[in-house]
């Protein structure tokens, strides 16, 4: 696959396409050009990643990709795996930010769990390129990453446990604290199975993702619990 049919991200979802920087003489800050050029080897790094695994991000590889120079690159970053970190900061910062504004008030225990979930995986449908990078890709950047991906998600378990007891005081004795984590476990295995798919269309992983959405309600609530 060339450069031009690797997957694209989707411009402000997770991440926000920069400018393209001015040829010759301009009047842009040093700071300015540094931004543009760390945002564009961000989302080079994120659209290689997800199109072929972490073999295909080469500092060499993204800087073609993003259109800046190795120069530029190691002016914004000490090495790849910096430069993937910041790019997967910014994925979670996006993804517990959606999760984290959903509002508990006017609604049931259930119905925020439904919102929680919708937050989820409708915002992992939004864009499947970013999604697909850091839930299928990232686990095999090595160790770091991993443990990455265990903090994000034990942030997720802690969440749900909070605001499981806005509605039931009693939870914090009655519900272990592994069953928020199993579910937020759960969800993220199955919404990153479904982005694995070798053979389904953009479409297909999409309703794909819609279907676990709509089961895991149910589940969620039997691991951790209803509130009547």
């Amino acid at each position: 696959m060339t450069a031009t049919e690797i997957a694209t991200i989707c411009d402000g979802v997770f991440f926000t396409r920069p400018r393209s920087l001015p040829r010759g003489k301009h009047d842009l800050a040093r700071d300015e050009v540094g931004r543009i050029q760390r945002d564009r080897i961000v989302i080079a790094i994120v659209e290689l990643l997800a199109d072929g695994g972490h073999r295909a991000i080469g500092a060499r590889e993204v800087c073609l990709r993003a259109g800046v120079s190795l120069t530029a690159f190691y002016d914004n970053f000490a090495d790849r795996d910096e430069a993937v970190s910041a790019a997967y900061q910014g994925f979670i910062d996006v993804l517990l930010g959606r999760l984290i504004s959903v509002s508990s008030e006017g609604r049931t225990w259930r119905e925020y769990v439904e919102a929680v979930l919708a937050a989820y995986f409708g915002t992992l449908s939004d864009d499947l390129v970013v999604a697909k990078a850091f839930q299928v890709e990232m686990d095999a950047m090595g160790k770091a990453a991993r443990a990455r991906r265990r903090e994000a998600l034990v942030g997720m378990a802690q969440l749900l446990r909070d605001k499981h007891r806005e509605w039931d005081a009693s939870a914090g004795d009655r519900v272990p604290e592994t069953a928020y984590l199993v579910g937020v476990y759960a969800a993220r295995q199955l919404a990153s199975d479904a982005l694995d798919s070798e053979h389904g269309t953009d479409d297909a992983i999409r309703s794909d993702l819609e279907q676990i959405r709509v089961g895991a309600v149910d589940w969620v609530l039997r691991l951790v619990g209803d509130v009547v």
